[in-house]
């Protein structure tokens, strides 16, 4: 089995900063992509950034400059580190990883997705 959990989110005012944490557990062999996504209100789950295990990293344009993904490969860790934050941000944050779990060869040659449970980020203006 394997869990993600998030922490970090909350209220912060337009201008504020957060950083969100996604924590993986249980039977992992490795993290590929580790990604955050975001779903605001009668909108779709969009994508806001990835990290691969390599350390490249992709942003949505609407965080450019102001978002910074990172990782802890030892702590199977990723963060998301938030500044200048707007109302636009305001939504749940999801976090995802692409994971091969231990066990088996097939096991292992086997990617899976995996979601966090999602934590809030409100931002007011």
């Amino acid at each position: 089995q394997v869990q993600l959990v998030e922490s970090g989110g909350g209220l912060v005012q337009a201008g504020g900063s957060l950083r969100l944490s996604c924590a993986a557990s249980g039977s992992i062999f490795s993290i590929d992509t580790m990604g955050w996504y975001r779903q605001a209100p009668g909108k779709q789950r969009e994508l806001v950034a990835t990290i691969t295990s390599s350390g490249s990293t992709n942003y949505a344009d609407s965080v450019k400059g102001r978002f910074t993904i990172s990782r802890d490969n030892a702590k199977n860790t990723g963060y998301l580190q938030m500044n200048s934050l707007k109302p636009e941000d305001t939504a749940v944050y999801y976090c995802n990883c692409k994971i091969r779990r231990s066990g088996t060869v097939r096991e292992i040659l086997r990617l899976n997705d995996y979601w966090g449970q999602g934590t809030q980020v409100t931002v007011s203006s």
